[in-house]
């Protein structure tokens, strides 16, 4: 009884997280080459014309929160990697 209610009672969140997983956890495409491409060139041009201290607030906080983001998900990928939470088998 309390199973089941609890799978009821998941069903919305986990379909939710399907589609979000299915949308966000995709490798990109060769079409997708170009505006990565393009995206760095603007970050590299933004950064010698000094445009990133025109930012507001809110945008250097998002975009410090993606880059702890990128941070943590290259340790998570080392940890699985290397199959041990701490140093490699020697």
């Amino acid at each position: 009884m309390f199973i089941a209610a609890l799978a009821t009672n998941a069903r919305p969140a986990l379909s939710k997280f399907v589609y979000y997983a299915k949308v966000e956890l995709v490798p990109p495409k060769i079409s997708d080459i170009p505006a990565i491409r393009s995206g760095i060139t603007n970050l590299f041009s933004s950064i010698k014309n000094r445009q990133f201290l025109q930012l507001t607030v809110r945008e250097v906080w998002l975009n410090t929160l993606v880059g702890i983001e990128i941070y943590c998900w290259f340790f998570v990928g080392e940890c699985i990697g290397k199959r041990h939470l701490i140093g490699y088998k020697v």
